[in-house]
């Protein structure tokens, strides 16, 4: 039986659930515009007007002068190392210019034939492309600078 003053309501109505919930979803998308389009505010997608161009961004340096400037490097390591000191042990280097380095695990003195002195070295060459094993030769030139006549990947 049922107590006087006693009265059923509905907790929800079934026929405004659903527009209510679609209004919430349209108002926090509505909402979210707004607030993003003030980030946006400098962003002018159609005239090209507001272009700055004259920023630049950086790029991969070209392939052959990194090369030459990494085989510069290993030239003036193996030229300038002093063998005796070194007494085998590895000796690494680095270029900046190219992000290159390695590490010269032998160097052999030895005279070519027309007697300059040479130094016969092997190196590895850790890059962006990386890692490699190179053999390469050096000789004192008639000038007194060392020149780099091989430089060459090994398989």
């Amino acid at each position: 039986m049922r107590q006087s003053g006693v009265k059923d309501i509905p907790k929800t109505r079934p026929d405004t659930k659903r527009y209510w919930t679609c209004s919430h979803g349209i108002l926090a998308v509505v909402t979210g515009g707004l607030i993003l389009s003030g980030c946006m505010s400098g962003l002018d997608l159609f005239s090209g007007s507001g272009i700055d161009k004259t920023v630049h961004t950086g790029t991969v340096q070209n392939g052959n002068a990194e090369r030459l400037t990494d085989e510069i490097t290993v030239r003036n390591a193996v030229s300038s190392a002093d063998l005796v000191r070194a007494g085998g042990s590895p000796i690494p280097w680095a270029n900046s210019a190219s992000g290159s380095a390695g590490v010269i695990s032998r160097i052999a003195e030895n005279r070519d034939s027309d007697g300059r002195p040479c130094r016969d070295f092997v190196t590895t060459k850790h890059s962006y492309q990386g890692i490699a094993s190179f053999t390469g030769r050096t000789c004192l030139g008639n000038s007194g600078e060392w020149l780099l006549l091989a430089f060459d990947k090994q398989g």
